[in-house]
């Protein structure tokens, strides 16, 4: 199982609509898109700080070509739609891949271990 991990931040004025964006349209259509090609859900954390609410997001995927399903072929580069970057004040140009190693989370991968 691999996690794709991205950040990107907003002024607090557009923070409500990116996190009503990615909830509502963008995680909905990856899923319907991608779930039979490996996409597997998401996480999604916030956090405010002085003028910027900073999001995380973490999108997991059976394998990495079902990453490159999703990202392509460069898929270290991060796939941002026109509409958010109309909300994003700044972002990583560069997105992190991780193998999951273990976990704990009732219900989640303990399979995986």
């Amino acid at each position: 199982m691999i996690c794709r991990v991205w950040h990107g931040w907003t002024a607090l004025s557009n923070a409500d609509a990116y996190d009503h964006y990615l909830q509502r349209e963008l995680f909905p259509h990856v899923e319907s898109e991608l779930g039979p090609r490996g996409y597997l859900g998401y996480h999604l954390l916030r956090s405010a700080g002085g003028d910027e609410v900073e999001f995380v997001t973490m999108l997991w995927f059976e394998s990495l070509d079902s990453v490159k399903g999703f990202a392509g072929e460069n898929y270290a580069k991060p796939v941002i739609s026109d509409k958010a970057k109309g909300l994003l004040s700044r972002y990583d140009k560069r997105v992190s891949h991780y193998a999951l190693s273990g976990c704990s989370w009732p219900g989640f991968g303990r399979e995986r271990h």
